[in-house]
């Protein structure tokens, strides 16, 4: 005997127009309602702000990056001068923004993970020292604060009279000067043939310092055949790399790595402002793990350091990274308050291209898109980053 399918029981494929609309959620037809009124008010304001460009002799489009700038840029990692294009000077201020994001972001690390551990420590004046610095810092305006690093980096001595740290580090209201790798007539492409060869070396030193089996025996090889290419590229191109240490020479200081006092000020004032808040993720991330592992380790016969780097750390990153992550896009965008003190960065080369070209809403567009694509590849990089550590740091735990 044979029993025949019951077809109201077999699930039915939903028409397209019930997954469209199921995809929307409740009450689809308002949100398209919703959806269509927002475009329209975009393309009113588009059409007024078209018409008011017109009325005012402003051709909308992107035609003036290729004209010549008439400003004169201070500090630049390229050659900028007075009638190069507006292009090459808001490129000029995207790696501004980029060189300062870079060290902002290590350096207030750096200080952030040593002042989240001294706040942890068992030393009541150390411990209160770093509560004090964090709380001042973390609620005093950002703004404020590069006010007053510039102010004191405008009222140190002259380079005669310079402020000497070991004799090799001088203090003066022209910049900070300090010893360094200096490099001398290099073009932008050897320089970028020449930054993606030693990032391929340190990948693979570490690698290979991070792999016990075989140290540095796997990466030997194609470190000696980067280093020749290296050197090939320097003999080609002119290019003179040394290391100099800052000295006085008549009334101002020759050789070494200069930091302009608006530089200085503005790395200071990020690192700090940062560091602080950095120092208290680090402090949450390592209470978070469990008293547990601390006496475990201890049990094994490891001392405070190994436990907190080996065991508490990779452990702690899991909620470390995503903070951390935070407050990386945040330093970022805080950097354009540069315009405030006078440093170069995006903000302010595009605010000077707004004001000599008119093109106000195609700057407006640039930085736009430029501070959103600095950002996306920040949160990227550490997107993969953390990735790895919560998959470490479940090692670490189990």
């Amino acid at each position: 005997m044979t029993v025949a399918p019951n077809t109201a029981s077999v699930a039915r494929k939903p028409s397209i127009r019930r997954q469209v609309f199921g995809r929307l959620g409740p009450r689809p037809g308002l949100q398209l309602v919703i959806l269509a009124g927002v475009v329209a008010i975009l393309i009113v304001l588009g059409s007024n702000i078209a018409t008011t460009m017109a009325r005012i002799g402003v051709t909308p489009g992107f035609a003036f990056l290729k004209s010549a700038a008439n400003f004169e840029i201070g500090e630049g990692m390229i050659a900028f001068h007075a009638g190069d294009s507006y292009a090459r000077a808001i490129a000029v201020g995207l790696l501004n923004t980029a060189k300062i994001a870079l060290l902002g972001c290590c350096l207030a690390t750096i200080l952030g993970v040593a002042l989240g551990v001294m706040r942890l420590s068992s030393n009541l004046v150390l411990s209160g020292l770093v509560r004090w610095y964090v709380e001042v810092v973390r609620n005093t305006p950002l703004l404020l604060q590069l006010f007053f690093w510039i102010a004191l980096a405008q009222a140190l001595p002259p380079p005669r009279r310079a402020i000497t740290l070991l004799d090799a580090v001088f203090l003066t209201n022209r910049g900070v000067y300090v010893p360094g790798i200096v490099v001398r007539d290099v073009s932008p492409g050897a320089m970028l043939i020449l930054i993606g060869i030693v990032g391929v070396w340190i990948r693979l030193v570490w690698r290979g310092l991070r792999n016990k089996r075989t140290g540095l025996q796997a990466p030997l090889p194609v470190s000696l055949m980067s280093m020749f290419v290296f050197g090939a590229i320097l003999a080609a191109s002119d290019t003179r790399i040394g290391f100099e240490v800052p000295a006085v020479s008549g009334f101002n200081i020759r050789g070494g790595f200069s930091l302009t006092p608006e530089f200085a000020a503005l790395l200071v004032g990020l690192t700090v402002k940062f560091s602080a808040i950095i120092a208290e993720i680090v402090r949450a991330g390592i209470l978070s793990v469990r008293q547990e592992q601390w006496d475990a380790a201890r049990a094994l016969g490891l001392h405070n350091g190994k436990i907190m780097r080996l065991v508490v750390l990779p452990q702690a990153l899991r909620v470390i990274t995503p903070l951390a992550t935070s407050s990386y896009l945040d330093l970022i965008k805080d950097s354009s308050l540069a315009v405030a003190i006078g440093y170069p960065d995006l903000m302010n080369i595009v605010n000077t291209t707004a004001n000599t070209t008119g093109q106000a809403f195609e700057a407006l567009l640039i930085v736009v898109l430029l501070y959103l694509a600095l950002n996306l590849a920040v949160s990227a990089l550490m997107s993969v980053y953390n990735t790895r550590v919560a998959l470490r740091g479940e090692k670490s735990a189990s």
